[in-house]
């Protein structure tokens, strides 16, 4: 229970994975649990998308993505329970799952520059955490590579792409985004793809990480795994 006296203290745990591996509901369960803060990456890079196509700004002209990225004013939530991502003072939670944010999220995530920028802030929040006595869950891509190479436990969480895309497009279904397997497996392909093979922190196990294949394991069962590596966490 969130605030018992089971709780670790002050521990950094990152949490790695593909699109639909389920980083984001296993890493907000466990943050939960231990009454740590959690931090969504990916929304991050999904606000600067969205930010840039409300802007005008060509999400694939690499230039100008860097060189209004500073522009962003950005502000994610550490609660796990309710976590919310925040534009110019906007809640767009909801706008940054559209198809449209997702089609060009990789492209924005791929310049240097936004990579360097998203990362101090991913850096600033978990020193933050650190500092007011508490841990703090972050999940992403390039947590363990990149982000946090020296966190207290790294987990490298994966699925097979069907199973991925099953996931995926029910999820979709459920907030009303569609849900077809079919396509969602074709975009978890090629978002697979552009996550792997950016020169930017590419999307790779870390040193150490402990992989965790979720393909046969229920949701109850991956949360389940991760908790029990976090309490051994010494």
């Amino acid at each position: 229970m969130p605030g018992s006296s089971e709780q670790p203290r002050h521990h950094v745990i990152a949490i790695d994975g593909p699109s639909g591996s389920g980083k984001s509901s296993v890493s907000k369960a466990a943050a939960s649990t231990f009454g740590f803060r959690y931090l969504d990456t990916g929304a991050m890079y999904r606000a600067v998308a969205l930010w840039m196509s409300e802007h005008g700004v060509d999400v694939n002209d690499a230039e100008a993505v860097a060189a209004n990225v500073e522009n962003v004013v950005l502000a994610s939530g550490t609660d796990p329970l309710n976590p919310g991502i925040f534009v110019d003072g906007r809640d767009v939670e909801a706008a940054i799952r559209t198809a449209e944010v997702t089609s060009a999220v990789s492209a924005v995530s791929a310049v240097p520059a936004v990579r360097t920028a998203m990362v101090a802030r991913q850096r600033a929040e978990v020193e933050e955490a650190v500092a007011a006595g508490t841990g703090i869950v972050v999940e992403g891509r390039d947590i363990g590579t990149t982000v946090l190479p020296n966190a207290d436990l790294k987990v490298f969480l994966t699925a097979d792409q069907e199973a991925r895309a099953a996931r995926r497009a029910a999820q979709d279904e459920a907030e009303g985004r569609g849900g077809e397997v079919e396509a969602t497996a074709e975009s978890l392909a090629a978002r697979d793809a552009a996550d792997s093979s950016r020169k930017a922190s590419p999307l790779t196990k870390a040193d150490g990480a402990i992989e965790i294949d979720a393909t046969f394991l229920s949701f109850p069962e991956v949360v389940a795994q991760v908790e029990s590596l976090i309490r051994g966490v010494q």
